[in-house]
């Protein structure tokens, strides 16, 4: 799409075929929604959670950003989009499974490692992705191949601990009532690698 006329055309796609097919799901779905699990994931255009997914309309409750982060539980009274999308998705909408999904190339990555001594990466970028910080030097640190893969697999270990610094998450984790995953997905490959709660390591999913 490379143009407004082309969002246009596309609405009217969708109208004739994903609508017209769906209508009925719709109409439901005007009268509220009861999905359960809430997808944290990238702004990144290259990864769609329900495309990933095969989710239809209603079934995800999506919040995306920059490098797919979770802050911390800072009740402050600032604007907190995240915590608030959390919040609505763990006491409303009793989700009971969230999962924090990073990707291959992912540009706020690329962000934190320039960020490095460069607080001129972005007015908004840098403070957000400093947040990653402490996981970047260590990546830094450990000398490693692929700072960036490693990066964005420690980026997503920063928002499942961030996670459970809020404690209406925390209790229901605790209560076995939610339950808090990791994945990754390799764009270029198609390939959704997943974290083993056990042993902390990200498996390839089967295709079959």
């Amino acid at each position: 799409m490379n143009s407004i006329d082309d969002l246009i055309s596309g609405y009217r796609r969708f109208r004739a075929g994903v609508y017209a097919e769906q209508a009925s799901l719709y109409r439901q779905l005007g009268h509220g929604q009861s999905p359960n699990i809430m997808l944290i994931a990238c702004a990144d255009s290259r990864a769609e959670p329900s495309d990933i997914f095969d989710a239809a309309p209603g079934q995800l409750f999506v919040m995306r950003n920059v490098a797919n982060l979770v802050p911390p539980y800072q009740p402050n009274g600032g604007l907190h989009g995240v915590s608030s999308g959390l919040e609505y998705a763990v006491n409303i909408l009793e989700v009971e499974h969230i999962v924090v999904m990073g990707h291959g190339g992912c540009g706020g990555i690329v962000a934190s490692l320039a960020s490095e001594g460069n607080p001129a990466i972005g007015e908004f970028v840098t403070p957000w992705v400093s947040l990653l910080d402490e996981a970047r030097d260590k990546v830094v640190a450990s000398g490693s191949v692929n700072p960036h893969f490693a990066l964005e697999l420690e980026g997503i270990e920063v928002s499942l601990k961030n996670l459970m610094t809020f404690p209406f998450v925390a209790r229901r984790v605790e209560q076995g009532t939610l339950n808090l995953h990791g994945a990754w997905f390799a764009i270029m490959h198609g390939e959704l690698h997943w974290r083993n709660a056990t042993t902390g390591r990200f498996e390839v999913i089967s295709t079959t």
